[in-house]
């Protein structure tokens, strides 16, 4: 039984998620309803037109929402909450017709990768937030547009190089966290008055 195809696809949803979870949501319901993307059944509620509609509703706002300085922080903070929890049971479906072992690995990997995706995207966000003009907020986040399709787009027709460009953006997450984290503990204690104590 091949795994590399649904395994890239469950890595793909959850990294993808991190940072445009309804523009996946919405791209893998209308692939599968086209006939380009072959779900597994789990999945097969994505194909849904009320879910795609609804999905499709909500992609377009957070595409708005995130070309907003200061909105796009907001919105990633209460996004978090659901983003993590729903690359995380992306991932576990997407392996639907596997073991239930893969399933529960592909769900506690996928939280994780759509976790880190998703600090990665708001703590860079919210450095950026701190310039003045408005121009790297939009093209930060036409950037991210445009990876998180390009990515799930990879992991649907490309799953073996989607998955060695996954471990890589994986390392080079694990370089680049701790970095963001004081980062953005740098720009809150400059808008809050925090300083180290001497």
């Amino acid at each position: 039984m091949d795994v590399l195809q649904p395994v890239a696809l469950a890595g793909g949803m959850a990294w993808a998620s991190g940072m445009r979870l309804y523009a996946v949501l919405f791209l893998a319901g209308v692939l599968a309803r086209l006939g380009y993307l072959d779900l597994p059944a789990s999945l097969s509620i994505l194909e849904n037109p009320w879910i795609i509609g609804l999905s499709g509703l909500l992609c377009v706002i957070e595409f708005l929402a995130d070309k907003i300085a200061i909105v796009d922080s907001l919105w990633d903070g209460i996004q978090g909450f659901i983003r993590i929890p729903a690359g995380a049971l992306l991932a576990a479906l997407a392996l639907g017709g596997h073991d239930p072992a893969w399933m529960v690995a592909a769900g506690l990997l996928g939280g994780a990768v759509t976790a880190g995706t998703h600090l990665a995207k708001a703590g860079s966000r919210a450095m950026i937030n701190t310039s003045p003009e408005p121009f790297s907020n939009i093209a930060a986040s036409l950037g991210e547009d445009a990876l998180a399709v390009s990515g799930l787009w990879a992991a649907i027709f490309y799953p073996a190089l989607f998955l060695i460009l996954l471990g890589l953006f994986l390392l080079l997450l694990i370089w680049l966290l701790p970095k963001l984290g004081r980062g953005v503990l740098a720009v809150f204690g400059g808008l809050f008055g925090w300083t180290k104590k001497q």
